[in-house]
């Protein structure tokens, strides 16, 4: 049975992460943030396709002199989502440097793994938690397999070679991962930052090394987490690597915020790790953000692709509907459609949805019921079956959403 981890809840400027909220979705953007109009247009981009929270990379001057820029335009566009500032190697100088930067970034991202080596790290993290602390900005401490504190791994190496029975490097690597971020966590608090303002996020590119490693940091602190598959890849292997991982700790009720970091086809958009990571949530009960279509896949049965088209094509109407909808009909997300091909399931499945259509089937009589609220309403017949249902659909949704 599915039981949240309860973590601390920590509010970036109104969203908030962790506690008894809905699990977050994040993302970031990949345009040279110093690129003041192709940043927002992205970041405008990725809002509207449903990321509650966008991080951009500040790692010069000329990004973090346009983050405020950035911000105004987005505000004068009605785009309020908040903005987290992803920092490495320099994030002490342009937070200490770039005030306005510091102060309307909604979250800063620190890796402790990048803030410097030796004497200077703590110097140069507490410099960034105290700017935090001054704005009261939260902050997530991301760690990177892929950029540990070196120092911290050697430490460990050493004393795992002292031991009568080693670790493998594979456990080695992901105990570094934990211990650098729960020890920079609890220096950020000894410093002054509120652990409600402390987010926590052990990037892996390994399903197994991720879930190992979440599994450990929920039985080890209350601090707020953010899941991610780091470098999961480009399309379908992506998909399913960071799906794979994400779903196997969410459904043991870890993680607090979430990201699929997908790689884009060139030229590609970046909104589609938005709608899988929305997809994800929604497959799991965990959330809803648009009606859900279930059509069967085809088999000998099915006459022809035409169940295939009326269900691309409802599902069509439903995305270009939702922007509508979402303000009009509160709880539409949650409509269940169901487009079915032929006797077998067809009729079953429609009376479990909210509203669907069987249609019919090889040597099957060719007309087609239709089931709202697990009644039989009517039978649509003829050349005109995909467009009457989709008027159907609409209808149903006025009469069993609109505000009464």
């Amino acid at each position: 049975m599915y039981q949240r981890h309860r973590s601390l809840t920590v509010d970036v400027a109104g969203v908030r992460i962790g506690g008894d909220a809905p699990i977050v979705v994040q993302s970031m953007t990949n345009t040279d943030t110093a690129d003041i109009e192709a940043t927002v247009t992205q970041v405008r981009q990725l809002y509207e396709a449903g990321s509650e929270l966008v991080r951009v990379t500040v790692n010069n001057d000329a990004a973090a002199r346009a983050v405020p820029r950035i911000i105004e335009q987005l505000r004068a566009q009605d785009c309020p989502v908040p903005l987290v500032g992803d920092f490495h190697f320099n994030g002490h100088k342009l937070l200490s440097e770039h005030e306005a930067c510091a102060r309307e970034l909604a979250k800063y991202r620190i890796n402790p793994g990048n803030v410097g080596r030796g004497k200077k790290r703590d110097a140069q993290f507490s410099d960034m938690i105290e700017i935090a602390c001054r704005f009261g900005k939260p902050v997530r401490i991301g760690v990177n397999w892929g950029s540990l504190d070196q120092q911290l791994l050697a430490n460990l190496l050493t004393r795992n070679a002292n031991l009568a029975d080693p670790l493998s490097l594979e456990a080695v690597n992901r105990q570094a991962v934990v211990d650098s971020a729960l020890e920079s966590a609890a220096f950020a608090e000894k410093i002054g930052m509120p652990a409600e303002r402390i987010v926590i996020s052990c990037k892996m590119s390994r399903v197994p090394d991720l879930v190992a490693v979440y599994r450990e940091l929920a039985g080890r602190c209350r601090y707020a987490l953010h899941l991610g598959l780091t470098e999961a890849g480009m399309g379908d292997p992506g998909i399913i690597a960071s799906s794979a991982a994400l779903a196997i700790l969410l459904q043991q009720g870890i993680g607090d915020t979430i990201r699929v970091s997908l790689t884009p086809e060139p030229g590609a958009g970046r909104t589609r790790e938005v709608r899988v990571a929305q997809q994800l949530l929604q497959a799991l009960d965990l959330r809803a953000f648009s009606p859900t279509v279930t059509a069967c896949p085809g088999c000998g049965r099915t006459t022809s692709e035409y169940f295939q088209v009326l269900a691309q094509d409802i599902q069509r109407e439903l995305d270009s509907a939702m922007p509508d909808w979402k303000h009009r009909y509160p709880g539409v997300e949650s409509m269940k459609v169901a487009v079915m091909g032929c006797v077998v399931n067809g009729p079953g499945e429609s009376k479990h949805a909210d509203i669907g259509i069987s249609l019919p089937g090889t040597g099957e009589q060719p007309v087609a019921p239709v089931y709202e609220d697990g009644e039989k309403t009517v039978t649509l017949k003829g050349d005109r079956i995909a467009e009457e249902f989709i008027d159907l659909v609409k209808t149903y949704v006025e009469r069993r959403y609109a505000p009464r």
